[in-house]
């Protein structure tokens, strides 16, 4: 019975539902109500819910005053007998309430808290903020920490949803609890009433003074905070690099930098919360006092009986103990809206690349591609690319040459438009890429990039990135043709999943360079894109197994148009052009034997490269990569 209910409220918010506009406001609370509007109705029978039970609880004092009063009127001789002849169905009607009616609130409002805000709010704000993050530019990502990142993301959902329900569940309960004071106390004498207002007014006042620097500090600790996980990812992600150069004493000097910066940023704040639970001690001791002088002042008076003085003392011991936690609580409150200040701070945002909103899919019959007039200099005002022109024929094989720096890789990055280019625009097959889906460009362009990594995910799903609806026959096809079927036969992963279903660990580690190449590849054949961007394809790889690979390469680039980066010439010697970039220009065009008979560039890059020499830069004497 209780997991139908369970499902009930467990589907009152779909945390996936499709959603057009991701992107929320920047400033706190606009940012906490973007989502919050998207669960009104949950948050507004947690405030009924939230207030029934203070009330209750308020209740439940007077209740226990009341039977110090009806016990007094019965004599002990007469028993439960007359106790029930007299008030019997008094006693009944505040039975019902404590079994029945409490239960009935208290676990609706659990339900609403736990099975619809934590199970589905919470992840419902994570799943938001994670899809519009996931759809920043690419320099989004190369500017930042991607554990800082994972950290703001995570956190914002944590915090959106915890301060929600400590508003909602502590200090709206806090706020009916008081007034709920107030009023009982109220019906035995005003003066409890008005010492029981001059306390809450003090607590306002402390809370007042303190929570705007409580605030201040939780968001610089937040940013502190999400700067120090974001360095211990770092680390964790480079290990091998750690350990291949024993900088083992200078990263820890590097994260221990993070932990003081941290530290230094957490003691103000803890001696603020240290300050304020001594002042709420003075506070709470002067008022207890106060109230138990006049209640029993009052009660020798005879204004109050027995029963008043232990009703009044019980509600003021509870409401000693909830203004204690409601202050702890807006400590958290501010922690909470730090956290939400320094989250929404990146994730809102706007997407750096975005569709226009006339954008239409890319659509490819004739895979031609040209650069008119582009420049791109990364938003420096000069160099990567200068008015470049360039035109790629379809199906032709071009290779794209040049030194490090040269703007080789800005070219590629331009065709996928990573970049929106500064200047003049790139077409393929006569659609402006800046007016079509960056989704469907993509997917017309199958690539191999020189520095591959894969997914911590399984060797299936790797490939399958290539083509989601891809067959087993078409899979087990692409592995062989990229001479990949042997290698991926004979893995086991540390729980003893083979084959196809074995994990890459992450990024790829637990294969070597050529099997992470020959997986990437694998890839790109089953994608069967027109386009072919090949940066450096085979560099992983050695001798034997690139030779045995060239050939399905060969295969896999008839009748597409294909773009290759190489920095090992001799792979690249015989397509059909051979374009040589330096300082993001082309300054030489031809085929192989043209340019190293023209006695420029290039033939000067072939000459030292079959030599065993590398190319030095003209004026700098800079090892160039070729």
């Amino acid at each position: 019975m209780f997991k139908v209910v369970a499902r009930l409220f467990e589907s009152w918010i779909d945390a996936y539902a499709p959603r057009g506009d991701l992107r929320p406001p920047a400033s706190t609370w606009a940012f906490v109500w973007f989502y919050v509007r998207q669960a009104k109705w949950a948050f507004a029978a947690m405030l009924v819910l939230g207030g029934a039970v203070a009330m209750l609880e308020a209740g439940l004092f007077w209740f226990v005053g009341r039977l110090v009063d009806l016990l007094d009127t019965v004599p002990k001789e007469a028993g439960w007998s007359g106790l029930i002849d007299g008030h019997g169905w008094e006693l009944l009607g505040m039975a019902l309430v404590v079994l029945l009616g409490r239960f009935v609130v208290v676990t609706l409002g659990a339900l609403v808290e736990e099975q619809v805000i934590v199970l589905n709010f919470y992840n419902m704000v994570r799943w938001q903020t994670y899809a519009h993050v996931a759809r920043q530019s690419l320099s989004f990502f190369q500017n930042d920490f991607a554990g800082r990142i994972v950290t703001k993301v995570w956190s914002a959902g944590m915090a959106t949803g915890d301060l929600m329900t400590s508003l909602l569940q502590v200090v709206w309960f806090m706020l009916i609890y008081t007034v709920s004071t107030m009023a009982l106390v109220a019906q035995l004498d005003w003066r409890l009433a008005a010492i029981v207002f001059a306390w809450v007014l003090v607590f306002a006042v402390l809370a007042r003074v303190f929570v705007p620097r409580i605030r201040f500090h939780a968001r610089d600790t937040a940013e502190t905070g999400s700067m120090l996980n974001g360095r211990l990812v770092d680390s964790f992600g480079n290990i091998q690099t750690l350990k291949l150069f024993g900088g083992e004493q200078q990263n820890d000097a590097y994260i221990k930098q993070g932990f003081e910066i941290f530290q230094n940023s957490m003691k103000p704040f803890t001696r603020l919360l240290t300050g304020v639970r001594a002042a709420l001690a003075i506070l709470s001791g002067v008022m207890i006092t106060m109230i138990a002088v006049v209640s029993i002042d009052l009660w020798f008076a005879g204004s109050i009986t027995a029963g008043g003085v232990a009703f009044t003392l019980g509600l003021v011991l509870r409401l000693n103990m909830l203004l204690g936690r409601m202050m702890t609580q807006l400590n958290s409150i501010m922690r909470n809206i730090g956290t939400i200040q320094n989250s929404a701070e990146m994730i809102s945002k706007p997407i750096g690349l975005t569709d226009r909103p006339d954008a239409r899919p890319l659509k490819v019959s004739q895979p031609e591609i040209r650069f008119e007039d582009v420049s791109f200099h990364y938003g420096r005002g000069a160099g990567a690319i200068d008015h470049l022109t360039l035109t790629i024929r379809p199906g032709e094989k071009v290779g794209i040459v040049g030194r490090s720096g040269a703007g080789k890789s800005t070219l590629v990055n331009l065709l996928l438009r990573f970049y929106d280019v500064e200047g003049g625009r790139i077409l393929i097959d006569g659609q402006d890429i800046a007016t079509v889906m960056q989704e469907s460009l993509r997917g017309q362009i199958g690539m191999v990039t020189q520095d591959t990594s894969l997914l911590h995910r399984s060797i299936r799903d790797n490939i399958l990135f290539g083509r989601t609806d891809a067959s087993d026959t078409q899979l087990t096809s692409a592995t062989e043709e990229a001479e990949a079927d042997d290698f991926i036969a004979r893995l086991e992963d540390q729980r003893g999943r083979k084959g196809f279903d074995a994990h890459v660990g992450e990024r790829g580690v637990k294969l070597s360079g050529g099997q992470r190449q020959r997986v990437a590849i694998a890839r790109v054949m089953l994608k069967n894109a027109p386009i072919l961007v090949l940066d450096e394809a085979t560099s992983a790889l050695d001798s034997e197994v690139e030779a045995a690979i060239q050939s399905n390469l060969d295969r896999l680039m008839q009748g597409k148009t294909v773009l290759a980066i190489a920095h090992r010439l001799s792979t690249i010697a015989a397509l059909d052009r051979l374009v040589v970039m330096d300082r993001g220009q082309i300054i030489e065009q031809g085929t192989h034997d043209e340019l190293v008979e023209a006695g420029g560039l290039y033939s000067e890059l072939w000459a030292r490269q079959s030599g065993g020499f590398i190319a030095l830069e003209r004026d700098g004497d800079v090892p160039a990569l070729v």
